[in-house]
C-alpha cells in the first residue's frame, strides 16, 4: 500500500518569487526613462554647500550660487573615470560656450585635484572641496559626475547623472538651462 504524498505550500513559494521579481522588472524597464535616477531636489533650493577652498581657486560660495544666471554645479573627483572622460566636454563649454560651471570636488586629495586642474585646465568658475561628504549628501549625488542646473534664483532645475556627451548636453543640459532662464 502506498502512501498519498501531500503538497507543501512551499514549493509555490520559488515561482512566487520570480514571478514578482518580474514584474518589478518590466515596471522598472518601462519608465519613461530607465536610465534616470530620481531626485527630490528638482525644484528645491540649492543645499548649502560645506567646502573648503581647493588651493588658490576662487571658492564656491552659497552666495554664487543665487546669483542671478543660471549655472551648472558638477561634482567630480579625480578617481572618476568618467569624469575624466567629460572633463573636455566641461573646458569646451566654459570657454566656447561661456556656461558658468561650478565644481564640487570629493572623495579626493587637494594635491591630486589641484595637479588634475593644473593638468588638463580649469573649466570651473569656482570650486571647492567636500571634505566630509556632507555636500554630496545634502545635494542627493549618488556618483560621478553629476551635474545640476540651478537658476538665478539658487533653484534646482535639472539633475544629471554621468557624464556631459554632445548629446547629452544638447538634447538634455541646453534645454534645461534654457527653461531655468525663463
Amino acid at each position: 500500500m502506498s502512501e498519498k504524498k501531500s503538497l507543501s505550500p512551499l514549493m509555490f513559494l520559488p515561482p512566487l518569487i520570480f514571478a514578482g521579481l518580474a514584474v518589478l522588472f518590466y515596471i522598472g524597464v518601462t519608465r519613461d526613462d530607465p536610465n534616470a535616477l530620481p531626485s527630490t531636489m528638482i525644484g528645491r533650493e540649492a543645499p548649502p554647500t560645506q567646502l573648503v577652498q581647493l588651493g588658490d581657486l576662487t571658492p564656491l560660495t552659497d552666495a554664487e550660487l543665487r546669483a542671478p544666471g543660471v549655472k551648472l554645479v558638477n561634482f567630480w573627483g579625480t578617481w572618476c573615470v568618467a569624469c575624466r572622460q567629460e572633463h573636455p566636454q566641461l573646458l569646451r563649454m566654459a570657454d566656447d560656450m561661456n556656461i558658468t560651471i561650478h565644481g564640487v570636488n570629493y572623495d579626493d586629495t587637494q594635491p591630486r585635484a589641484l595637479a588634475y586642474l593644473e593638468r588638463e585646465g580649469n573649466p570651473f568658475a569656482t570650486v571647492g572641496e567636500d571634505t566630509t561628504g556632507r555636500t554630496k549628501i545634502d545635494w542627493g549625488v549618488y556618483g560621478a559626475p553629476e551635474t545640476f542646473v540651478v537658476d538665478g534664483q539658487g533653484v534646482i532645475r535639472l539633475r544629471h547623472a554621468g557624464p556631459i556627451t554632445d548629446k547629452v548636453l544638447q538634447d538634455i543640459i541646453l534645454p534645461a538651462m534654457r527653461a531655468a532662464a525663463e
